[in-house]
């Protein structure tokens, strides 16, 4: 953990010479650093060939801690769904279950992370590894501890027995020396074997001391009646039983009552002609300067206050233990030596003082995973309603949303940012709307999931943005298909109408449509745009007449011209379609039909003539486009003729 309020730990920026400049650009967790050649007009132009990226948070990009913030996202999101109507003891429950999950969470972490610092042969690597156990460590009891006290909140009786078990829990070294002694050949003749029994009994693990101490009366059979003793000290001190019919004061009574059994063993030298046993008997009786000189087994100045609780004063309320935290504190620690950051944070859950806590550690830590779960489970309890930040949000919205910015600058954690975002509810749609934003669109299939997201909670805005960005893309790789399913996405009518020009282009071009898929299946989407209309229609008029269903194909080609949402560029192709249908044996287009077609080309060959000659068109361009007029106005002619005689008269 880092320092408390100190100087942030210098980075150094490989391959930067001190003689150059250095530019640097702001990302959500990261800054992007480079050379620039400084001029004396203040521009600045390339001056290294690297861009260097300093990553804030380096542990969402390790592969272990990804499962933590995986497996957290679920219990998070399970979280939110517990009712706010439901009875206090229910959600009481519930909110310690939901606390043990995380924490069985973090152990897992940490417990892998041991597994890979230990068997990897690279030392910087494990090195890393070990710092992040220690961290993971660190958070597990800051988070344990905030459990007892603030969720289970445990009245005076039951504290003890839960801090017990924390002390326990993080203090597991016993059980290693315990399984080596053990194994030995003679355990009672081991060199730890004192140390065991000792630390045993500084835990309150009576019985696992009691089977210890059996095996040395075994080896001194002489002094069988002093052991007998000391166990019979050991097996009548009570505990107290939160489910058990004693009452508080029934127990304290009965444990008084050991106390003062055990002190006179003590006064009556009981136990002088063997100083281990004597030693065990001051630490039963509470004696502080003994207690002082376990530092080495104790370890920690916490471990000091639970024993020296148990043994001196297990019926401690909650509102006393800051007393006790605050001398064992000043007691264990020397003189000279400066409280560590995890003892702060530590001596301030002590002093329910939560906002300090989260504070500190905001500081220590290096991410805001441990401070954004906690509080925001300390704010389902109900904790931390009395505390608002002065720019708006409150503190679990605020820790929340910059838990998420950071989820954000990763390639795939970016999805568990999002259900963050959705449980803040003053800042989370706008904090939301800016990051997706900025979510690099590398596949389509990441596009595709960007998308979905914004779909769900109607984020028109953003989707367009995504479409364009994707239609865009597809264009330039000249994938109309796709460009054209983007743009119809996105509602874009202007773009949508470019990418039916370029489909008409390619047909101009190559004489067959591509995807034709998805322009059979365009249905209403159609209607976005005239020329998607026209795309959509002409393609109708193709399949028509493959079917050879030639009058509806006549009506619809004809329909196309009359209703000018063709472009004019495309009704030479249109006139010449019309051709095999004129030339059928079967009088297809009707006189009036017929008429229209003629003043469709008339119209049309008039523009041409009157628009300014172009030099840049070929001379074998314009003799095909005079046979193409020349070709229909015969074909129109026959037509109207066979039409006319057909229907028998002509309207004048």
């Amino acid at each position: 953990m880092e320092e408390v309020d100190v100087e942030p730990a210098i980075t150094n920026i490989p391959a930067a010479s001190h003689s150059k400049h250095l530019g640097f650009a702001w990302g959500p967790g990261d800054i992007l650093v480079y050379e620039t050649l400084y001029k004396t007009t203040g521009s600045t132009g390339s001056g290294c060939a690297f861009i260097h990226e300093v990553r804030k948070d380096e542990d969402i990009y390790s592969p272990i801690l990804r499962k933590l913030f995986n497996e957290s996202h679920h219990i998070f999101v399970g979280l939110q769904t517990i009712r706010e109507d439901l009875p206090s003891k229910n959600k009481k429950s519930q909110f310690v279950s939901i606390s043990k999950n995380y924490r069985s969470v973090i152990r897992a972490c940490m417990e892998e992370l041991q597994q890979v610092a230990v068997s990897t042969k690279d030392a910087q690597v494990a090195m890393q590894y070990g710092n992040q156990v220690s961290i993971l460590l660190a958070v597990e009891l800051i988070w344990n501890l905030c459990e007892v006290l603030f969720i289970d909140a445990a009245p005076a009786g039951s504290l003890l027995l839960h801090l017990l078990d924390w002390v326990r829990l993080h203090k597991a070294d016993v059980d290693e020396k315990a399984r080596d002694v053990l194994q030995s050949e003679s355990p009672a003749e081991h060199h730890d074997y004192w140390d065991v029994v000792v630390s045993y009994v500084l835990q309150g693990r009576l019985e696992e001391a009691r089977q210890m101490l059996v095996k040395q009366a075994t080896l001194h059979p002489a002094a069988r009646n002093m052991y007998k003793l000391m166990d019979t000290l050991l097996s009548k001190m009570p505990f107290y039983n939160p489910g058990g019919n004693q009452t508080l004061t029934e127990f304290d009574v009965k444990w008084r009552h050991w106390h003062e059994e055990v002190d006179r063993c003590l006064q009556d030298s009981s136990f002088a002609s063997n100083k281990h046993l004597e030693l065990i008997c001051k630490i039963l009786v509470g004696d502080e300067d003994t207690l002082l000189t376990q530092k080495e087994l104790l370890s920690t100045w916490y471990h000091f206050l639970v024993t020296r609780l148990l043994f001196c004063h297990p019926t401690v309320k909650p509102t006393e233990i800051h007393y006790y935290a605050q001398s064992c504190l000043s007691m264990f620690l020397d003189s000279r030596s400066v409280p560590e950051p995890l003892d702060s944070i530590l001596l301030a859950a002590f002093e329910f003082d939560i906002h300090q806590v989260i504070k500190d550690c905001s500081i220590a830590l290096n991410n805001w995973w441990f401070v954004a779960h906690l509080t925001d489970l300390l704010d389902h309890c109900k904790l931390l309603q009395s505390h608002n930040l002065h720019f708006g949000s409150n503190l679990r919205e605020f820790l929340l949303l910059e838990y998420a910015s950071g989820l954000f600058t990763h390639h795939s954690l970016w999805q568990l940012a999002v259900d963050y975002f959705d449980n803040c509810p003053e800042f989370g749609r706008v904090y939301l709307e800016l990051q997706i934003e900025r979510v690099p669109l590398d596949t389509e299939r990441k596009a595709l999931k960007v998308l979905r997201v914004c779909e769900q909670r109607q984020m028109s805005e953003q989707v367009r943005s995504i479409c364009k960005i994707m239609a865009m893309r597809a264009l330039r790789n000249n994938r109309l298909g796709s460009a054209l399913s983007w743009s119809i996405r996105a509602k874009d009518a202007a773009f949508a109408t470019l990418i039916s020009e370029r489909f008409l282009q390619d047909y101009c071009a190559k004489g067959t449509f591509s995807d034709l898929d998805l322009i059979d299946n365009l249905g209403p989407a159609m209607l976005l745009s005239d020329r998607l209309t026209f795309l959509g229609k002409y393609r109708e008029f193709h399949k028509l007449y493959g079917e050879k269903s030639f009058r509806e194909a006549a009506t619809l080609l004809l329909s196309l011209m009359m209703a000018k949402i063709a472009p004019r560029s495309f009704w030479m192709t249109l006139l010449t379609d019309a051709l095999p249908l004129l030339e059928q044996k079967e009088v297809i287009f009707s006189a009036d039909q017929t008429y229209e077609l003629m003043f469709c080309l008339e119209e049309l060959t008039s523009s041409l003539n009157t628009a300014a000659p172009t030099r840049d068109k070929p001379m074998q361009e314009e003799d095909l486009e005079l046979t193409k007029v020349e070709l229909l106005r015969l074909a129109l002619a026959r037509n109207l003729a066979m039409a006319i005689v057909k229907e028998g008269t002509v309207e004048t």
